[in-house]
């Protein structure tokens, strides 16, 4: 079984973005999004971090905290072989209802590809009802669909 990582939030957090379950090169680094030619970090660095590289994940993670954003997967545990959602099987959720109801200041959840809302909503939609929310393009080198700047485009507004 793969296990997702605990989540990135504090009690100003107000937008959570919600993956579906590290890649295998994030598991292998232990932190978020490790993999080089995901867009996250640069796309929250061209928005946050005036386009600079971060030093280390400390730094990614304090970036996030200090705009108030958190970061969290839909998936606590799963199998898989490789990194593609679609090869998940057997999944388990991260609780969502807890994690929201002791950080009640999360106004926002974007969903990083559709993978995420779909086991997202397969366990928490009644959650959906009460919270607004936003699929967006997922960062994935496997979304090879949309450009950096595509993606930095479209995620930026609700970032914001």
């Amino acid at each position: 079984m793969i296990r997702s990582f605990p989540p990135i939030i504090n009690s100003e957090t107000e937008i959570l973005i919600v993956g579906t379950m590290p890649s295998v090169k994030s598991l292998e680094a232990q932190q978020y999004y490790a993999h080089p030619r995901n867009a996250f970090w640069k796309i929250i660095a061209a928005l946050y971090h005036q386009g600079a590289e971060f030093a280390d994940f400390q730094e990614k993670k304090a970036c996030l905290l200090a705009n108030r954003l958190g970061l969290w997967d839909s998936l606590q545990l799963c199998l898989r072989e490789g990194s593609l959602d679609s090869a998940i099987t057997d999944e388990q959720p991260n609780d969502f209802n807890t994690l929201l109801a002791k950080h009640p200041a999360v106004r926002r959840l974007l969903f990083n590809g559709q993978p995420a809302f779909k086991f997202f909503k397969k366990y928490h939609a009644p959650l959906l009802l009460r919270t607004e929310y936003y699929i967006l393009p997922s960062t994935s080198p496997a979304n090879a669909s949309y450009s950096l700047d595509d993606k930095i485009r479209i995620w930026a507004p609700y970032l914001k």
